[in-house]
């Protein structure tokens, strides 16, 4: 059995450039957001707060894009009530508001993206656009 693997990391140009396509989708669909990108193991590389977005999003934004990228599953799918015993088991760092996603390159969860200050469906729209722009490179 091997005592190491070989994984990918989300540097930080790469969590940059789905920052700036998130902020231009949010720009476009006129919602101010808070917006986070972490690596693999929940750490902040990148962030913003749009002028006009709810201060207090920045600390939905950051754990939607931790609980994205520590599961490797998008937030916000979690059954009623298994949600709350997790939050409180994870003393609210596991959340299941709609806008986080893995960023998943070759298999591989390199980090999260969180968005929050819109609606869950907003925050959806802008948070797959940030990761759109992973396929274009």
């Amino acid at each position: 059995m091997a005592n190491t693997f070989s994984s990918l990391n989300l540097s930080f140009d790469g969590a940059l450039k789905i920052l700036k396509a998130a902020i231009t989708k949010s720009s476009e669909i006129a919602v101010a957001q808070c917006i986070s990108v972490v690596d693999s193991g929940g750490h902040l590389i990148v962030f913003a707060r749009m002028d006009g977005a709810f201060s207090m999003s920045f600390e939905t934004s950051l754990r939607k894009a931790q609980t994205a990228a520590c599961y490797g599953i998008p937030t916000g799918d979690l059954e009623s009530g298994i949600d709350i015993k997790l939050a409180l088991g994870t003393r609210g760092k596991r959340i299941n508001l709609p806008g986080g996603l893995p960023i998943i390159v070759q298999g591989h969860v390199v980090g999260g993206i969180g968005v929050g200050s819109g609606t869950g469906i907003q925050d959806l729209e802008v948070a797959k656009a940030g990761l759109a722009v992973l396929q274009q490179t």
